[in-house]
């Protein structure tokens, strides 16, 4: 009897051991970091924005957000907890400081906020943002252009209406209005951007690096963006290649075929970038990295300081394919595939004038072609740009 006691004694025992460890792990899968926890998003954006009638553009793929997201843009905007009865010195310093952040950047920016709030998609506060001055948006120049890939390009004219135009002198700012919906005034006092600008002039430095300021105000305002710089042309709709996962996308010069490599060679020409505390942290250090470049625009200093911002700041940045993101530095022969083409590796509004106009009779050379003869299709060489 004493041995059945004993081995009944023991099946309790065990039994009991086992239901405490199946509890423990159900409490650790319900309690485990969010981190373990998120699942891998693999969907794209696909963003098609709205149609003109304001109906809702086909996508190619469903906008999900990815895990932790709404957090992360809920932190862009967080206000101060009043929850709390006890207010002390340093909170009361703190949103001081907020709040005179908060005054200077109106009155950089004064109205921006109501203006990206009319451009931006509703489905997911998407605005696209390119900027002219007055050289670039003259008649014949780099912004007609520019609005007429839109026009020709395979069912994205659509997204004409959620482009944002900044204009950087008034002469910029009349012409802008005389041919597009959507236009904000953007000037430096003391820095004078009406006329074509050498490569890394004093006034092209200053030009492009305050692009990165009113880039980084959007973000706070708690806005997607995607940047295009206006010599680029647009055929197709390049969000179906921006995935949720990452914070930014970007465009690249010399693409190693993988699109998390971070020694790809970036193009700050185009990229898209989501709000959240690493993105406004990201743009906040890029633009105090240019005292450590003079002589410096915001590209190569971007590509010197980048694996910091992986590494420091956990920024998630993905490379696109220039197969479809094209330029003259790299570009896809497949007509099939390309969504935008840049030109970039050229100097001179003149020569880029010259070899984009050339691009556009490719483009509609292309969509004129029988389906069948479409695979032989090819790019006329830059040869104004590249000789």
């Amino acid at each position: 009897m004493a041995k059945v006691a004993e081995a009944t004694g023991r099946q309790a025992a065990s039994f009991v051991f086992g239901c405490v460890a199946a509890l423990t792990v159900v409490l650790l899968l319900q309690h485990r970091p969010d981190e373990l926890s998120r699942p891998t998003p693999v969907q794209f954006l696909g963003w098609g924005g709205r149609n003109r009638n304001g109906t809702s553009s086909p996508a190619a793929g469903q906008v999900i957000m990815a895990a932790g997201e709404e957090a992360d843009r809920a932190n862009v905007t967080k206000q101060p907890d009043t929850t709390t009865t006890t207010t002390t010195a340093n909170d009361l310093s703190l949103r001081a400081s907020g709040d005179r952040d908060e005054e200077a950047a109106e009155k950089e920016f004064p109205g921006l906020a109501a203006v990206v709030e009319r451009v931006a998609s509703p489905d997911d506060r998407t605005v696209i943002i390119t900027c002219v001055n007055h050289a670039w948006a003259a008649p014949g120049s780099l912004l007609d252009l520019f609005l007429e890939s839109f026009r020709i390009g395979d069912g994205i004219a659509h997204l004409l209406d959620h482009v944002l135009i900044v204009a950087m002198d008034p002469s910029a700012m009349a012409r802008c209005r005389a041919v597009h919906r959507h236009c904000y005034l953007y000037t430096m006092p003391g820095i004078d951007f009406t006329s074509t600008r050498f490569f890394l002039s004093k006034e092209y430095l200053e030009l492009v690096w305050s692009k990165l300021r009113l880039q980084r105000r959007v973000l706070q305002l708690g806005y997607n963006f995607l940047f295009t710089d206006v010599d680029i042309m647009w055929f197709r709709n390049p969000f179906k290649h921006v995935t949720v996962y990452a914070d930014m996308t970007i465009s690249s010069d010399v693409f190693f075929g993988d699109p998390d490599n971070i020694n790809n060679f970036p193009n700050t020409g185009f990229f898209h970038v989501r709000p959240n505390n690493r993105t406004i942290a990201m743009t906040r250090i890029w633009h105090e990295a240019r005292s450590r470049f003079p002589g410096m625009n915001e590209q190569p200093v971007f590509n010197a300081i980048k694996k910091g911002f992986v590494k420091d700041l956990a920024l998630r940045v993905q490379y696109l394919d220039p197969a479809y993101m094209g330029g003259f530095c790299s570009h896809g022969k497949d007509l099939d595939k390309v969504c935008t083409m840049h030109a970039n590796c050229c100097i001179g509004l003149g020569n880029k004038l010259k070899d984009l106009r050339s691009v556009l009779d490719d483009w509609k050379k292309y969509t004129r072609m029988p389906h069948w003869a479409k695979h032989a299709a090819k790019w006329t060489v830059p040869g104004a740009c590249i000789h």
